[in-house]
């Protein structure tokens, strides 16, 4: 007989149910959150077990890589679909979460996800970083900004660059903004520090990546748009059809139809926020910086003249998202189309 063992993975323990082919629970259990005790307790349990499976997580990638290299066939289950299929259930536990992860393995009510490749996940581990860092570095800056402005001094328009010497000039001979300014801009110099290092390795790897570069041949797509958008699809062949590229980040309008009842709506925003925005700031350069027109281009200004500029830029990036995909699989660069110059 068939077995099926469901992982609710957290933090310290993890619930642990096993099924049989019939859904009759076998075994439960709570285990350290760590790959030696989950191969620990498979190996004791001696078991045919067909399939593993874990809610996608923090933790799970990292579990499931250590249990597929021990030869056990291991899926991470999409977040949202498990928590509708569990949201049934009047009272959860962890142990519940176990059962119904069990139950959905041996239906196969679920949908697998992509699990990254080790490239994939250090790429997606800079790039947090990266913005992490960048996002301080901007508090630090508007705070400054905005203590001062309680003094009457207005910084103004600077380039980064020469931001801390206007500073250091409109705090000259106050000896509390001194103090406070000071040890803000020593933090401020050590956030654009690591921002910058951060940064470069980011621009080493991708002119490094071929991908990447034919990528970057789209007008709007710059470096940080080729290697995120690269890192989150990561193989191009888990997409049967390029235009499902842009629904799986979440670029794609709601919709609600129930008998009389018809609604779209915005687009969905699942998926990688990261990529979706990042798909979004290349559509809005392609249509407000791009000089040299394009057939992809002409379309979204056609859109925009229908539906507005805002929802062009929506379409644009979805349009994007497919165009991007295809390039990688045809390895083929940006077709500009017939449009080249502007009418």
């Amino acid at each position: 007989m068939d077995y099926y063992a469901g992982i609710d993975v957290s933090l310290e323990q993890s619930s642990i149910c096993v099924v049989d082919g019939s859904g009759k629970i076998v075994r439960e259990v709570k285990v350290a959150s760590e790959p030696e005790a989950l191969l620990q307790l498979f190996a004791d349990l001696e078991l045919p077990i067909v399939t593993i499976g874990l809610e996608a997580g923090p933790l799970s990638q990292w579990l499931r890589a250590a249990l597929v290299e021990a030869g056990q066939d291991v899926v991470l289950l999409e977040t949202r679909h498990v928590k509708a299929a569990l949201s049934a259930m009047t009272v959860k536990t962890d142990r519940k979460d176990a059962r119904g992860i069990a139950q959905l393995l041996r239906m196969g009510w679920y949908r697998p996800v992509h699990a990254k490749s080790a490239n994939a996940q250090d790429v997606r581990a800079l790039l947090v970083g990266r913005k992490l860092l960048q996002a301080k570095l901007l508090d630090v800056e508007l705070s400054i900004r905005g203590i001062l402005r309680g003094y009457g001094l207005k910084v103004g328009e600077v380039s980064r660059g020469r931001f801390e010497a206007r500073i250091r000039e409109l705090i000259e001979g106050h000896e509390m903004l001194g103090t406070v300014i000071g040890a803000m801009l020593q933090a401020r110099g050590a956030l654009w520090n690591e921002f910058t290092r951060l940064h470069r390795a980011m621009l080493k790897i991708t002119r490094a990546d071929p991908v990447c570069q034919r990528l970057m041949s789209a007008p709007g797509v710059g470096a940080l748009v080729a290697i995120t958008y690269r890192s989150a699809v990561d193989d191009p062949g888990r997409f049967e059809k390029s235009r499902t590229v842009g629904a799986y980040f979440g670029l794609t309008p709601k919709k609600y139809q129930s008998g009389e009842t018809d609604i779209d709506g915005g687009v969905t925003k699942v998926g990688d926020a990261m990529v979706r925005t990042a798909l979004y700031e290349a559509a809005h350069i392609m249509l407000t910086r791009a000089t040299r027109f394009s057939a992809l281009k002409r379309w979204a200004l056609d859109v925009a003249k229908r539906r507005g500029m805002k929802r062009a830029k929506v379409a644009l990036a979805r349009k994007l998202a497919t165009v991007l995909h295809r390039m990688w699989v045809d390895v083929s660069a940006f077709r500009w189309g017939k449009d080249t110059v502007a009418p």
